[in-house]
């Protein structure tokens, strides 16, 4: 999740913890640090554009390495404010707002290394996008309340932030359930049953909801399904990829990284003589956050390069305009699939519609 997600989640951890044992805002300033510490992370240079996109969230967000950890900084707040009688409690408001950095973050569909030492396969639920307000309000109104009144009453305040922001969370992984059902019956109307899917909400809302489906040639389907489609049958576009084996390019250190840490959902394609693997869990057609050249073409034989990110956002303004619209359940197509169908970006020119005709409110009964 964000910077400030996470400082709230924190902040509020502590105070709920501290309770009145110490003044509210060394308990809120201390669990927002520790609430941040993971993140810090993405200062630390890998070697490459790829390997530092799929070692953040790596070991500073495993559950072993924080709860090791905690007991040493929970010295410092009880050590600055002459609080040793309390080091337990702030052990333990220091480990909460550590912990509950990664469990934030693996419910996004990034790839969060929770476990660490042990294995280092990244988790990532995708119920929430990397920002959402509806998340983080509650969080911030809580504790602002908190700050203001600093009383019992207050406390009561933060809890409920606390439990309003949980309770979204748990709508988010419900309704990506719900959307799930809904894609898997448009799939098996099309003949594809039991392809990997992928089901996460396009940003800033749980209302609108992406879906990417692999096949075994390389290709992938996506749509958006709105929860406020009435019923309207979900429609997928087609559209070309390549296998790793079918280009030659298989054995590249970068491209079985990525295949790892995407659990396959990732594309290859050439241009100009380069080889690319593009990340399709972050972003839409024809714009991806994670975008990397692995490879030049030197007669039959590919020759590795220092990956680096070519992603991209697009006409980010023209993006929210369709986002809004689309949310509220207009059936208006994605800016991306006419600039695919144009062959902007990177996109193959042919492109194939995949169109469900089966009724969305069916996956009710599922």
């Amino acid at each position: 999740m964000d910077s400030l997600s996470q400082i709230a989640l924190g902040a509020a951890v502590g105070v709920a913890v501290m309770g009145r044992r110490t003044a509210a805002w060394k308990a809120v300033l201390w669990g927002g640090i520790a609430g941040t510490l993971p993140d810090l992370d993405v200062f630390i240079d890998h070697g490459d554009a790829l390997r530092n996109m799929t070692m953040h969230r790596g070991f500073s967000h495993a559950l072993f390495w924080l709860t090791l950890a905690s007991p040493v900084l929970a010295a410092a707040p009880a050590a600055l404010h002459r609080q040793r009688e309390h080091f337990a409690r702030w052990w333990l408001a220091i480990w909460l707002a550590l912990v509950t950095h990664p469990l934030l973050d693996a419910m996004t569909v990034y790839g969060t290394q929770l476990l660490l030492p042990f294995t280092d396969h990244p988790f990532g639920v995708g119920s929430v996008f990397i920002i959402d307000p509806l998340y983080t309000l509650p969080l911030l109104a809580g504790l602002a309340v908190v700050l203001a009144r600093r009383d019992a009453r207050g406390l009561r305040w933060n809890h409920a932030g606390l439990l309003l922001s949980t309770a979204y969370l748990a709508w988010s992984v419900g309704a990506q359930w719900h959307v799930r059902g809904v894609a898997q019956q448009a799939l098996a109307a099309t003949g594809a049953r039991d392809v990997p899917l992928l089901v996460t909400p396009t940003p800033f809302n749980t209302v609108l909801w992406r879906v990417v489906a692999m096949h075994p040639d390389g290709s992938y389907d996506e749509g958006f399904y709105s929860l406020l489609d009435g019923g309207r049958p979900l429609r997928l576009r087609r559209f070309e990829g390549t296998v790793p084996e079918r280009a030659g390019l298989a054995r590249l250190e970068p491209v079985q990284r990525l295949a790892r840490f995407t659990h396959g959902f990732y594309t290859v394609h050439v241009r100009r003589n380069h080889a690319w693997v593009t990340d399709l869990r972050m972003g839409q057609e024809p714009h991806y956050a994670f975008a990397f050249v692995v490879a030049r073409a030197d007669g039959a034989r590919w020759v590795p390069l220092v990956p680096r990110n070519q992603g991209s956002r697009g006409d980010v303004r023209a993006a929210l305009g369709w986002l809004w619209q689309r949310l509220q359940g207009e059936d208006v197509p994605p800016p991306g699939w006419s600039a695919a169908e144009a062959g902007v970006q990177r996109l193959p020119s042919a492109v194939t519609d995949v169109t469900d005709r089966v009724s969305p409110s069916s996956s009710t009964s599922r």
